[in-house]
């Protein structure tokens, strides 16, 4: 967000080479990010973690589910 401030009030191609990074990714992070306020982010980034945990449960839980049915495949 830091970066995408600094773009207010300096050129996208200073804050970018500034802070080492291409000027594409700074129009991406504005066109993502650009109409959001701090507290946006952090939930965002709150969503995008709980997210990826129940991804991994998800995943987890088939796995479980193959080997079960694998197993009662086995003893029939």
């Amino acid at each position: 967000m830091g970066i995408l401030r600094q773009t207010d009030r300096d050129p996208v191609p200073t804050a970018a080479k500034r802070h080492g990074m291409s000027e594409q990714s700074i129009y991406i992070w504005k066109k993502r990010l650009g109409t959001f306020q701090h507290d946006d982010v952090r939930r965002l980034k709150q969503l995008e973690l709980a997210n990826a945990r129940l991804k991994k449960l998800m995943a987890k839980r088939d796995l479980e589910i193959e080997w079960m049915k694998e197993i009662a495949a086995n003893k029939c």
